[in-house]
Parts: C-alpha cells; structure tokens; sequence
C-alpha cells in the first residue's frame, strides 16, 4: 500500500480565500493580437468580441482561462489574431475594470468605449420596466366570473339545503 505524498485534495483548497485582488502587470498588446470588447457569450467557451481595429470576430477562451476567470458581456480581453482566419480568434487575457482606465488612459484603446465596473451591472438590462396590474384587458390572465367566490367553510351542507343529484347527468 502507498502513502499519499500530497498536501491533500480538492477539498483543502476551499478554505483558502482566492479573491484577493494581487497587482498585477499590465500586459499590452504585441504583434499579432489585439484589443477586443465581448459583445455577446455563445457557450461553450466561444463569444462574439469586437476587436478595436474594427471588426467582430469569433472568439474561444483558451484553456488556461477557462475554468479560472470569468468573461462576461462588456469585459474587455486581449484576444490572439489568428494568420489563416480573419474571422476567429484566441482570448488570450480578460483585463479587470482598473487595468481598462488605465489602458484607456494610455490611449491604448478608445475613450468611448463603455466598460462593466460591476460584476452585478450587465449592459442593457438598465431600461426594463415591470408594470403591475397593466389596464391592459388582453391579458391572459384567469378571471373569475360573477362575484361569486369559494371561501372555505361554505358549502351546503352546512346550510341544510342538499340537493338531490342523479349520477347519470353528469
């Protein structure tokens, strides 16, 4: 029999507080990739980006990525361009809200670009509006009929007036 030599398994990472944010480098982009917006998620690890040279491509997340960090619409990622497919590309790197002000600070990527600062903030759902109880009359909503209403404890035979029924006519 072998003796576990390993520091123990899935469950000891638990415990451990990931989420602290560490400083990090900015990496800027170098030949052959480029600066990108995700517009919309696809499934299974392939997005829509806009790369800022002007054209939406197909984005894959890469491996290393996958599982560690997520993309969301309106994040801005470093994606690979790819030599033999214009239209595809490599999520290389997602750049969180602080490191995009500073790359829009180094006139690396355009000012007007929009940019999630909250994890919670998802572009386009700030317009909705529910109305409750619409003057709309069609509604498919059930209405009863009448004023009448069951409300427990009335029933016949509490009045003393049963009625007699065949079973035949129903």
């Amino acid at each position: 029999i072998s003796k576990n030599k390993g520091k123990g398994g899935k469950n000891r990472k638990r415990g451990t507080n990931k989420n602290e944010p560490e400083k990090r480098d900015l990496n800027l982009k170098e030949e052959g990739q480029e600066y990108g917006q995700v517009i919309k998620m696809l499934g299974n690890g392939r997005l829509e980006v806009y790369c800022f040279d002007g054209t939406r491509r197909l984005g894959v997340i890469c491996g290393k990525m996958r599982k560690k960090s997520w993309v969301s619409n309106g994040d801005i990622v470093l994606v690979g361009l790819r030599d033999f497919q214009d239209s595809k590309c490599d999520v290389i790197m997602k750049y969180l809200p602080d490191e995009a002000k500073r790359l829009q600070k180094m006139k690396e990527i355009p000012e007007h670009v929009k940019q999630n600062e909250d994890e919670d903030t998802r572009p386009g759902d700030d317009n909705i509006v529910f109305e409750h109880g619409s003057d709309d009359s069609d509604d498919d909503e059930y209405q009863p009929q009448g004023n009448a209403r069951y409300q427990p404890g009335d029933s016949d035979e509490e009045s003393g007036e049963l009625e007699d029924f065949n079973v035949d006519d129903i």
